[in-house]
């Protein structure tokens, strides 16, 4: 389908499955908006490397997602918000007992509440135009659970819920929320731990992708990047028009387990 004329906003994209989205909204036709909480020049060259290839307006724009203020200052600056991407965020790994109350507090703000923030912000435009379309990145642990992800969970079970309120206040309005919950994808921050699960357990990168990494993934299978990218655009189309306030999981069955 073609996304021309609409802008999209998408949080935590100048790598990963962030940057991921975006080329495949970039490629549907969507004007993009791209953003981290870095100022470099290589992400403005990232911006506009992206707008060449395809041919559409993509700007880089510095917002920090930990503060609210500048989550809300994101969708201003960006000027309109048909198609927002929520998909900042960080993880920190500890018992619930030792968790760093800095870092719980951290992955609250930028996985949890920053979606809150730009989604208030962005629909009101979104109603002005009768069209829109809320994707949030949650996450297979939006879903279930794993010890030691205490903050990252909790945040990730709250943007599940976050989608189903914003689905059910927006009905009828001719805007949709939805959560996407990927498994383990396969993205270069990903791709670089490979070689240290290989020395710590002694085994060569098939057997520790498919023993260690995915050990709950029954596929086996990473998933790509282009494949969240590719449901997102789906979650654009007309088609899924009245696919509002679900999941879907792209997580090769984990959480049919």
């Amino acid at each position: 389908m073609s996304l021309k004329g609409k802008t999209a906003v998408v949080t935590g994209s100048n790598s990963g499955i962030g940057l991921g989205v975006a080329r495949a909204l970039a490629g549907a036709g969507a004007s993009v908006v791209l953003n981290s909480f870095t100022d470099r020049d290589e992400d403005h060259r990232l911006a506009s490397e992206l707008g060449a290839e395809f041919g559409v307006d993509v700007r880089y724009i510095k917002a920090d997602m930990s503060s609210g203020e500048e989550c809300r200052a994101l969708i201003e600056k960006a000027g309109a918000c048909d198609i927002l991407v929520n998909n900042a965020g960080i993880q920190h790994v500890a018992p619930i007992d030792e968790f760093p109350v800095a870092k719980w507090d951290a992955i609250i703000a930028i996985n949890l509440s920053s979606a809150f923030h730009t989604t208030a912000a962005a629909l009101p435009m979104m109603q002005k135009n009768g069209w829109g379309r809320v994707v949030n990145v949650a996450s297979a642990h939006g879903l279930t659970a794993s010890p030691y992800k205490s903050a990252y969970i909790a945040a990730k079970h709250g943007v599940v819920g976050l989608t189903k309120t914003t689905a059910l206040e927006m009905a009828g309005l001719g805007i949709t929320a939805n959560a996407i919950c990927p498994g383990y994808v396969l993205t270069p921050l990903v791709e670089a731990q490979i070689p240290d699960q290989m020395k710590s357990h002694n085994m060569d990168r098939d057997t520790v992708v498919r023993e260690v990494m995915l050990a709950r993934q029954p596929s086996k299978q990473f998933a790509t990047v282009e494949q969240i990218g590719g449901t997102a655009v789906f979650l654009c189309s007309d088609a899924a028009a009245q696919i509002t306030g679900t999941t879907i999981s792209v997580d090769g069955g984990w959480t049919a387990l």
